[in-house]
């Protein structure tokens, strides 16, 4: 039996990047909770969500309350290694008497995890709101802490369920978190020597959530560290809470006179990923940064939920490295004034009032001692950037209504055409994966999963490309799944309408195979941005059957549904091949 297939499923419009403003982004397929996928927990323990991925070990280095995991990269439900670290009773009961939770709070969430060379760890814990970091060894199949503990303090928050943001560069930690009992202090910290954090002065933080840390790397004197954060904006009369992307120079070394054991090069911007005009400013949830070879084409992706929460639109936006560069290498600068009696205004500063040695340069163009003091004073009172940092495709790459997104990582696929496409992994607060790729301005949802059976918010992310596998953390477990799973397309016409970049159809096999299993002599079809099916020539008997072509509307929020045709694929009881089937248009 041979025959032409119509499908049934939704499309989405072309648009351009920046036009792109739909809040229907429907995923091509839905798939429910179902065994298949590699779960870990284990009874007792919860907060599975500090990750480390030690691809060198093939080991997924997993934090969770009271407890650390060495768990199989290729299969985590394959437990290699365990490490207890409870508080004790004493512990417990003195984080009690301070007015603390003593069955939730007062105990040890594992905060930090990073590798310090082949085969030990650093991490800290919150330790019934004493926290404390040690260092960790993984080796002969044990996990181990060397139990020689040291101060957590401005490494890890005390509360369990305050933000931070940390990075291991070498053996130099930097970290941003609350610094006291009680979480009214947050810093922004570097410990080396010299050991360097941010002033405490309400212009450089205020009030801020910590969101994402990553640094530049390949610029020898001029590599950067980028902070994403949200707080509330000084500089405008209200105060509103809006996302901000900080920089500091890894070669800073503090000041002599002038903001001693701070900051030198401690610069800040707003972010913008506008939704909805009019409304208040959304707010960054997660960034992913998607390094390129040359650090400048590299791209930060960040999901961005609404103000106030009540509202239930969240929207991915992009920001080129460059972009981010431009405005703290050339754009203009806010500072105070004062208006009236002790009002303060923030204006934009005259060019003419910028140091000649540029604040917040990694790479000192003057030796003039005169020139780095009076830029340091400068930064001291002025780290604010008047510019603001736009989205590279002008507005966001999704908008989506219902349960918000959380998290995110982004792939690189290299297709069939010879085009690496970026592949986004999204994950959301009912517990899903949703799968998205643009083609040439279509957003396009190849496909959601569920990862638990109960809605369950994703609270980390990870990525391992060259394993082709994703983690996720959440409050009660890890989970396991595959970038791709060719094999659920069954049909050459369903493998092209997936237009899924890591799959292709296989004549010979006659499969729907992952790309990178395909060698240059195998005949395949793919057609990711126009999903063209017409080089797939026939249908097999197993996909005769009902077959709509649907439209949807949606007008003042009411989605409604109409059926533009029906066919019935049935093969020829003669033998012949079928080249067409029966149809009803309405």
């Amino acid at each position: 039996m041979k025959a032409v297939l119509v499908p049934f499923f939704y499309f989405l419009s072309s648009q351009g990047l920046h036009a792109f403003t739909s809040h229907d982004s429907i995923p091509r397929k839905t798939l429910a909770y179902h065994h298949g996928l590699k779960t870990f927990r284990e009874d007792g323990v919860w907060n599975y969500t500090t990750m480390l991925l030690r691809e060198d070990l093939g080991l997924l280095l997993l934090g969770a309350r009271d407890a650390i995991y060495a768990l199989d990269m290729d299969n985590i439900t394959d437990k290699k290694a365990a490490e207890y670290w409870p508080v004790t009773e004493d512990q417990r009961n003195a984080c009690a008497w301070k007015g603390r939770d003593r069955e939730v709070e007062c105990r040890n969430y594992i905060r930090t995890l990073h590798t310090l060379d082949d085969t030990r760890m650093y991490v800290c814990g919150t330790n019934a709101f004493n926290p404390k970091c040690d260092t960790m060894t993984y080796s002969d199949g044990t996990l181990s802490l060397e139990k020689e503990l040291e101060d957590g303090k401005e490494k890890c928050p005390y509360n369990p369920f305050h933000t931070l943001s940390s990075l291991m560069d070498g053996k130099v930690l930097y970290s941003a978190t609350s610094t006291n009992f009680l979480g009214t202090v947050q810093k922004f910290s570097r410990f080396s020597r010299p050991a360097l954090k941010t002033e405490d002065k309400y212009s450089w933080l205020n009030d801020p959530k910590f969101i994402y840390m990553d640094q530049s790397v390949g610029e020898g004197d001029d590599d950067k560290v980028y902070l994403f954060f949200t707080e509330n904006a000084v500089e405008y009369d209200s105060k509103p809470v809006i996302s901000r992307v900080a920089r500091v120079c890894k070669g800073d070394m503090g000041g002599d006179r002038i903001l001693q054991k701070k900051w030198t090069t401690f610069l800040k911007a707003p972010l913008d990923c506008s939704v909805e005009a009019g409304s208040l400013p959304s707010l960054v949830q997660d960034v992913f940064l998607l390094q390129h070879h040359n650090w400048i084409e590299s791209v930060f992706y960040a999901v961005f939920t609404p103000q106030p929460r009540s509202s239930h639109t969240s929207a991915v936006c992009a920001f080129s490295a460059s972009d981010v560069e431009k405005v703290f290498n050339e754009g203009r600068f806010k500072k105070p004034v004062t208006v009236e009696t002790l009002w303060e205004k923030w204006v934009t500063v005259p060019e003419g009032d910028v140091p000649k040695n540029r604040p917040g340069a990694c790479t000192k163009h003057s030796l003039d001692q005169g020139d780095i003091q009076q830029s340091q004073m400068f930064i001291k009172e002025r780290p604010i950037m008047d510019e603001t940092v736009r989205p590279l495709t002008g507005g966001p790459l999704v908008v989506k209504e219902g349960p918000l997104m959380t998290r995110i990582v982004v792939d690189t696929v290299l297709a069939l055409d010879g085009e690496r496409y970026p592949v986004m992994f999204i994950g959301t607060e009912n517990g899903y994966i949703q799968k998205a790729v643009n083609y040439a301005g279509e957003m396009f949802i190849i496909e959601e999963i569920q990862l638990y059976e109960d809605p369950n918010p994703v609270r980390t992310l990870r990525l391992s490309s060259s394993r082709g596998q994703l983690y996720a953390g959440s409050e009660f477990g890890a989970v396991q799944m595959p970038l791709s799973d060719c094999s659920r397309y069954e049909s050459c016409v369903d493998c092209v309408l997936a237009r899924d970049p890591y799959c292709a159809w296989d004549t010979s096999s006659d499969q729907c195979r992952h790309v990178s299993s395909l060698s240059s002599s195998d005949a395949a079809i793919q057609s990711l941005k126009k999903g063209d099916i017409s080089q797939c020539l026939h249908a097999s008997e197993s996909d005769a059957g009902l077959y709509t072509c649907d439209s949807i509307e949606k007008v003042n929020e009411r989605v409604y549904k109409r059926t533009k045709a029906v066919y019935r694929l049935q093969p020829h009881t003669d033998g012949r091949a079928a080249n067409c089937c029966t149809t009803q248009h309405k």
